[in-house]
């Protein structure tokens, strides 16, 4: 592919050029969970100056190719390698991450709480989106990957109805998980912190920045090239 244009989803976009989520996330475009439509309708949806946009990212992918970057066609590469990676970075980053920046969030909530009183929501949004994505990938690595895995070198109807089965409202939980980030993002003016903002006010934001990436990375990954080849 030598060039995007409006008639690409941001899915699409992604696979072929991973850096283009630090544009769409800027742009707020989603690129995860509402993926797949395609941009020109986004960007009539929430007034974007199309030709802008389509030109940035042009030009960052000939920048990006000009690097001699290897574009991997995630669409032939193995199931199993997907789930492999799947677990070992992005699920292997939630078990670590959660429990930590909880303790953060917590802090924050406790000491400028009073002042700041869009802490409260913070605190109880980022509790829900803790145990969700908790129950979540446990549900993903006990339920639903060994059955792809198992699919991989035995496929048949029978074990596909089974994975969807399994699968169930795990796109749903996707879903669920993006709007709460997303609410996150607008309470917390884009992970902006306030002038009075102490350190450990300022580690939360720029942690919380992080989680939201990375998640949207994986759910990118599940929804558009996993569960999408199944």
């Amino acid at each position: 592919m030598t060039e995007f244009t409006a008639e690409h989803t941001p899915a699409e976009v992604v696979k072929v050029f991973p850096k283009a989520s630090d544009l769409f996330k800027q742009r707020r475009i989603d690129f995860c969970c509402g993926g797949d439509r395609p941009l020109g309708e986004v960007f009539k949806e929430r007034n974007i100056d199309e030709v802008a946009v389509m030109d940035e990212l042009n030009h960052s992918f000939q920048d990006w190719q000009k690097e001699d970057h290897e574009v991997v066609d995630l669409d032939t590469k193995p199931l199993s390698e997907l789930i492999d990676h799947i677990v070992h970075s992005h699920h292997a980053y939630l078990y670590e991450e959660l429990p930590a920046l909880g303790k953060f969030v917590s802090k924050i909530f406790r000491v400028h709480g009073k002042n700041h009183p869009h802490l409260k929501e913070l605190h109880r949004l980022y509790n829900d989106f803790k145990v969700d994505m908790e129950e979540h990938t446990v549900n993903e690595e006990e339920n639903v990957f060994p059955l792809i895995k198992e699919y991989e070198h035995n496929p048949n109807e029978e074990l596909l109805e089974r994975i969807k089965t399994a699968n169930g409202g795990l796109e749903d939980d996707h879903d669920a998980s993006g709007n709460i980030l997303k609410h996150i993002r607008e309470i917390t003016n884009g992970f902006q912190p306030p002038r009075d903002a102490c350190n450990s006010y300022r580690i939360t934001y720029a942690r919380l920045a992080e989680l939201e990436s990375d998640t949207f990375q994986h759910i990118h990954l599940e929804n558009h090239v996993l569960f999408k080849r199944l």
